[in-house]
């Protein structure tokens, strides 16, 4: 039995050096019969802030900000020294019909420290800004513009965005969901689960190229996680549609080109995977069947939350445990020990402890709309 923590929202400060959770809440999407659908009075989006290092997470401040639960839960990124926070929009309620939603492209910067937590600006990607990623430095952020086929880099300084280059991927049907950087911020991937590949781009001095060659890692690449010595990144692969098993791939980064190097099947609809700070265990979201239409044989009441760990280079299964409906988002505390992840259906966010054999259900706490993508600030 979970124990649902109902957490009143304020706007305080919270502590330095905290250990803080971003929950992008997207109010205007809910599940009707296992179809997404505005409702008649959607909640306003936001950005929940989320104390996690005492015995049960705590919301410290909600933030009004657009944001959208279409394209990867990696839509947020803080800064490496947890003065900021990116969040992106893809989609927006249609001006022309309050039940459609439309392509977005903006970028809000959320200030986390000098104050309470707040949007101090907001910025123009592409059409259908999804995953974000910030280098180490703290310097360039990339955007991948999942309706329009590009990825946007900007150039971070004084607490603004400069876009430095549009880079183009392919057409508009390659939908770029998720970058993220490695090799010390020289390089990059990004996935595109339009047309089943890896975009891999060279950085140096400001500049991002594209290179010609691209991976292969399954169906739909989707979101993709690296973390600790980034010798390895994961990748979630949703081609199944939701009623075919679908796939993780295990990408080596540390050779003079990354290549694919293990494959293993998983489940339905792994909508994020989130590597743990050892860059090692890593865990997955599972939809499980919990967002299809009620009587359906895919159908499910519950997702699940999975740890798998990389060993010799290969895929290794851990632990399983029950979790909310349509799950998006995934995040490890920065000792590994904790595991939270989002419920879309029951406005949550759940915690779970991982003692590297098991996942014990913890506190969760109720959101203001539904969760829809997540970071948590590194130490």
């Amino acid at each position: 039995m979970r124990r649902l923590t109902m957490i009143a929202l304020c706007t305080a400060a919270f502590p330095a050096h905290a250990e803080i959770l971003l929950s992008a809440n997207d109010g205007k999407q809910v599940l009707v019969d296992g179809v997404q659908t505005v409702p008649d009075n959607p909640a306003p989006d936001s950005v929940s802030i989320i104390e996690i290092g005492g015995p049960a997470p705590r919301i410290v401040a909600t933030v009004p900000a657009p944001t959208s639960v279409i394209g990867p839960p990696g839509s947020v990124a803080i800064a490496p020294d947890t003065s900021f926070a990116l969040v992106t929009a893809a989609r927006r309620i249609s001006p022309d019909d309050p039940h459609q939603i439309v392509p977005d492209d903006l970028v809000s910067m959320i200030a986390l420290a000098g104050g309470p937590p707040r949007v101090t600006a907001q910025f123009h990607a592409g059409a259908g800004a999804s995953g974000v990623a910030i280098d180490p430095t703290g310097t360039m952020a990339l955007v991948a513009n999942r309706a329009e086929g590009t990825v946007t880099a900007f150039a971070i300084a004084g607490g603004m965005l400069t876009k430095t280059a549009t880079i183009a991927l392919g057409p508009p049907a390659t939908a770029p969901a998720q970058p993220v950087f490695f090799d010390d911020g020289r390089r990059a991937l990004v996935t595109r689960d339009g047309d089943h590949r890896i975009s891999i781009l060279a950085i140096e001095n400001g500049t991002v190229r594209l290179l010609p060659r691209t991976l292969s890692a399954g169906l739909r690449p989707y979101e993709i996680s690296t973390a600790g010595d980034r010798h390895y990144a994961v990748v979630a692969n949703i081609g199944g549609q939701g009623r075919d098993i679908d796939t993780l791939c295990l990408i080596d980064l540390a050779s003079a080109e990354p290549r694919v190097i293990d494959v293993a099947a998983i489940g339905l609809t792994p909508e994020g995977i989130r590597m743990a700070p050892d860059g090692r265990h890593f865990a997955v979201a599972l939809n499980d069947g919990s967002n299809a239409r009620p009587g359906t044989a895919e159908y499910r009441t519950a997702g699940k939350v999975q740890v798998w760990t990389i060993a010799d280079g290969r895929l290794r299964f851990v632990a399983e445990a029950p979790a909310g409906g349509w799950g998006q988002g995934v995040a490890w505390s920065n000792d590994g020990r904790r595991l939270y992840a989002q419920a879309m259906i029951e406005k949550r966010l759940e915690s779970f402890a991982f003692d590297g054999k098991r996942l014990t259900p913890g506190p969760d706490v109720a959101l203001p709309a539904g969760p829809a993508g997540i970071a948590v600030s590194a130490r």
